[in-house]
C-alpha cells in the first residue's frame, strides 16, 4: 500500500478545509512550512509529534484525526 501517498492527500485535504495557506497553517500548527510541504507532497514520513501538532492546529485530538484518516482510507482506497 502507498500509505505515504494517502497520508499526504489526507493532510492536504484537511488543511484546505481550514481555508489556510500552507504557510499560515504550518506556522499556526507550530511546523516549518517546508516540513508541512514535504508531508503534503509525499516526500517525508510524518512524525508522531507533527501529527499531534496538525491535529491541535485543526482543533481536534490526535485520536479524532486518526479516525478521520481511517475513514478517508475506507472511502478512497480499496483496503484488503
Amino acid at each position: 500500500m502507498q500509505y505515504l501517498k494517502y497520508m499526504a492527500e489526507f493532510l492536504k485535504k484537511k488543511r484546505l478545509e481550514t481555508n489556510k495557506t500552507l504557510n499560515s497553517f504550518a506556522i499556526f500548527a507550530g511546523l516549518e512550512p517546508a516540513t508541512l510541504s514535504r508531508y503534503e507532497n509525499s516526500q517525508r514520513k510524518i512524525s508522531l509529534e507533527s501529527f499531534v501538532k496538525i491535529a491541535v492546529g485543526l482543533g481536534i485530538t490526535p485520536a479524532e484525526l486518526f479516525q478521520e484518516y481511517d475513514n478517508f482510507l475506507k472511502n478512497n482506497v480499496h483496503l484488503k
